[in-house]
């Protein structure tokens, strides 16, 4: 009985630890603009990402930006589709089309939010330094 006690902590932390990755994929599209924005925000793209244990992977491509790229962020909205905070910085190739990635270790909450849709990536570039596409991580 004594030795069972010892090694179900083991046993039972390495069932937590075989969970399956979570895949969540992202279309990134123009963020919402009114019409005057319409000259500097265009393109699409789209972002695939894993989450195993607490290490968040993300990989992904953009294309017809109207000005070169300058950063990328993983952000935390309060609900899906509502701009929220900047959680994590990707990298980014800085041209009109090109790659973004990163790789994150999450926290508990972080966690949540983002199997709740809550996460988000959002790019910005030369002429919309505010955001030019985004995009919620969804399984």
């Amino acid at each position: 009985m004594r030795t069972w006690l010892l090694v179900a902590p083991v046993w039972l932390s390495s069932l937590a630890q075989a969970q399956p990755p979570l895949r969540l994929h992202a279309r990134l599209s123009p963020v919402a603009m009114d019409a005057a924005m319409r000259a500097t925000i265009a393109g699409s793209g789209s972002v695939s990402a894993e989450l195993t244990g607490s290490r968040l992977i993300i990989t992904g491509t953009f294309e017809g930006l109207r000005s070169a790229a300058t950063i990328a962020q993983l952000r935390l909205s309060p609900v899906t589709g509502v701009r929220g905070p900047a959680v994590f910085h990707l990298t980014v190739t800085k041209a009109v089309t090109g790659a973004i990635e990163g790789a994150f270790a999450l926290n508990p909450e972080q966690i949540e939010s983002l199997r709740k849709g809550r996460l988000y990536i959002q790019l910005h570039s030369e002429k919309a330094p505010d955001g030019n596409l985004w995009g919620w991580l969804l399984p």
